[in-house]
């Protein structure tokens, strides 16, 4: 199989699809690798890396594109490569389809090009272990930022969320219970602020509660104690997820003018639509704004500021996959791996994951119907 490796293009990020791990990976295999030039460059991997591993460097994006078979980037296809998908390509990457530009989809469908989402990719256990890695470190940085948009000079109250003696520490509400909750309450446990975890899965408060041993409370989520917590709170940190659908809004417009001038909101979750209702995409270059005299920090690809560690996590957990797909042929390894199967969004023109498929208005066409293959 031929796959390609182009340069991300989306603002300010630094991360690429693929390391020379998996670039080795590949050609040990017979396959052909092409890397856009400086695709790596970002996360400190020059092109003589790549091409020591067997990958060749090409100078134009739209020739990797073309000649590849799949495609393996880290961020959604934005407009600028719509036109550089080629019918019939896979491409294997974070897709958010519920919370993106809609053209992406109908490009998609229109050219039959098969979406494999690291976002949906589940393991019969539930856990989504392509989306973990990204997670953990949006979790971690969510509380780096906030506590950073705390500071007067930036628009915040001017808090600091460990405090000092004879001072009260700073309040962190963190909406999710999940990876991005539990990495999250890390950091802020770790600057000494006062957490809370809200969660519905009272299970996970309680393993929650046994991980921090009382140095963060958790709280049953449920509309009066978001409330509560949110209004109480300095910094509010969203970490709701459905898998492959937009996020359920869990604090509202109202709540959020309720809360202190200076307060600070981070939603983990704006790639998926954002569990905060006053929330929407920001880019690096710009990444917050005020609504209500409260600081909301939306990046939607928030890892791609820490790109040497983002990198080398992503393609830790995707390159078995990649490998898989470049060996066997996309049908005959989507058979053979069911949590392969969960990943695939679109195929040969249809809506294959029925969560995009509801939010988007789509009709939802079963995978293994696409295929002409047995459930």
């Amino acid at each position: 199989m031929i796959v390609g490796v182009p340069k991300e293009i989306k603002t300010r990020e630094y991360r690429v699809g693929m390391v020379p791990a998996g670039v080795r990976a590949l050609t040990s295999a017979g396959h052909t690798v092409l890397v856009e030039t400086n695709a790596g460059v970002g996360s400190g991997i020059p092109d003589s890396e790549y091409q020591r591993v067997g990958a060749q460097i090409i100078t134009s994006a739209d020739e990797v594109w073309k000649r590849s078979e799949m495609v393996v980037k880290v961020k959604e296809p934005i407009a600028p490569e719509y036109e550089r998908m080629q019918p019939g390509q896979i491409v294997y990457t974070y897709f958010h389809l519920a919370g993106v530009d809609p053209e992406l989809t109908k490009t998609l469908l229109k050219k039959k090009v098969t979406a494999v989402a690291y976002e949906t990719l589940q393991l019969d256990d539930g856990s989504l272990p392509l989306l973990k890695p990204m997670s953990e470190v949006a979790g971690k940085m969510a509380i780096q930022v906030g506590a950073a948009c705390l500071e007067k000079a930036h628009g915040g109250k001017g808090i600091l969320l460990g405090g000092v003696p004879g001072v009260r520490r700073g309040r962190v509400a963190i909406i999710g219970g999940g990876v991005v909750g539990l990495c999250a309450a890390k950091v802020a446990v770790g600057m000494g602020a006062e957490v809370t975890i809200l969660d519905v899965n009272l299970e996970r408060l309680t393993y929650l509660d046994d991980v921090f041993l009382g140095r963060a409370q958790t709280l049953a989520s449920d509309t009066e104690s978001i409330a509560r917590t949110v209004r109480e709170s300095d910094l509010v940190v969203g970490g709701v997820l459905i898998p492959g659908g937009k996020a359920p809004k869990l604090v509202s417009r109202e709540l959020i003018g309720e809360m202190e001038p200076g307060s600070v909101v981070v939603d983990v979750a704006v790639d998926q639509g954002g569990c905060i209702e006053t929330c929407k995409p920001t880019t690096h270059d710009n990444p917050t704004f005020t609504v209500s005299d409260v600081v909301h920090y939306c990046v939607a690809n928030m890892p791609g500021a820490v790109p040497q560690t983002s990198t080398f996590a992503l393609t830790n957990t995707t390159r078995p996959y990649s490998r898989r797909i470049a060996d066997l042929g996309l049908v005959e390894a989507i058979k053979a791996d069911r949590a392969l199967q969960r990943a695939i969004n679109t195929y040969n023109g249809h809506i294959t994951y029925e969560a995009v498929a509801k939010d988007m208005g789509y009709d939802y066409v079963p995978l293994m119907d696409a295929i002409g293959g047995k459930r």
